[in-house]
């Protein structure tokens, strides 16, 4: 990996560790947005059988181009620093509280122009392609206005819980902490973790690690084979999800551990222009311009490769 290509992964992985701390938002959906999803997919799907027999044998040079590994160290490190830095220096999830309407405007306008860019990229669509877009649409809109329910806290349900949330952050337009949240597993989860209880972080770990292993292997296996019909699925949970990220709304929030978490939101209009709405649009209008300008710097720096 060269010294260049090592600071874009490195930045790619930052804007999905700050989508992970914005609630409703996903690194997921980040990673579908910058290009770098189906790499993380088959990434993750590499740990298997074949890298077991190639540490085995000591191959280790060969283990490590066989997972990837640079990419998702580097990938990984950007998430990281992303995740300390907008809790400690700048505290996002604080300013989703106190400002949310500029904090999600700026990945509205990301996510519409995104939308708009995937779109652009397939072929003609046919009758099936726009069923599914409506499928996923109503997927989407579905998850992202479920209720919070009383669920059972045998370990059953909590390996079932955590494979639910490590699949769920691995959809675009689907985040995994939100449905803890709904799931009423949240709190329990990190409680777990803060007590050292093992008789629940155990199931909850097993369960996070079965679902990234399968879930992987079947979003890869779709995206290789139904590529067209995977994605506009995708596009469409992506749209269905905006009906929570719409960045003026009235929001319900949870207090889980001292901390204010979003359980359920209701989209409006402004009922006044004023300057936080100003800056809300301003906002949205520049994530929405960025993504179609990386996009047109993107097609001619393929365009530039290849001839």
């Amino acid at each position: 990996m060269t010294s260049p290509e090592a600071v874009r992964i490195f930045l790619k992985g930052m804007c999905m560790g700050t989508a992970d701390v914005v609630p409703g938002v996903s690194g997921g959906t980040m990673a579908l947005i910058l290009g770098i999803y189906q790499r993380l997919l088959e990434a993750i799907r590499s740990f298997d059988v074949q890298l077991i027999k190639l540490l085995v044998r000591l191959e280790i040079r060969a283990a490590i181009r066989h997972v990837d590994l640079w990419f998702l160290v580097v990938l990984g490190s950007g998430i990281f620093s992303a995740i300390l830095f907008f809790t400690r220096v700048i505290p996002l999830p604080s300013l989703v509280q106190t400002d949310p309407e500029p904090v999600f405007a700026l990945f509205f306008g990301l996510i519409v122009g995104s939308i708009i860019v995937l779109f652009r990229g397939l072929g003609k669509l046919s009758v099936l392609d726009y069923v599914l877009t409506a499928a996923g649409v109503g997927i989407g809109f579905a998850v992202v206005n479920l209720v919070p329910v009383n669920t059972p806290e045998a370990s059953w349900f909590i390996f079932l819980t955590g494979m639910v949330a490590i699949s769920a952050l691995l959809v675009p337009g689907l985040s995994g902490s939100f449905l803890l949240l709904i799931m009423k597993k949240y709190a329990y989860i990190l409680d777990a973790i803060g007590r050292f209880d093992f008789t629940i972080i155990m199931p909850f770990g097993l369960g996070a690690v079965v679902g990234v292993v399968l879930f992987s292997r079947v979003l890869s296996w779709l995206l290789r084979n139904m590529y067209q019909h995977t994605l506009v699925t995708i596009i469409g949970i992506l749209i269905g999800a905006l009906w929570v990220i719409w960045p003026f709304q009235e929001r319900v929030y949870e207090t889980v551990r001292e901390k204010a978490r979003l359980v359920s939101s209701d989209p409006i209009l402004p009922s006044t222009v004023d300057a936080e709405t100003v800056l809300a649009i301003g906002l949205a209008v520049i994530g929405f311009v960025g993504v179609m300008l990386l996009s047109r710097l993107g097609n001619r720096a393929s365009l530039a490769s290849s001839t």
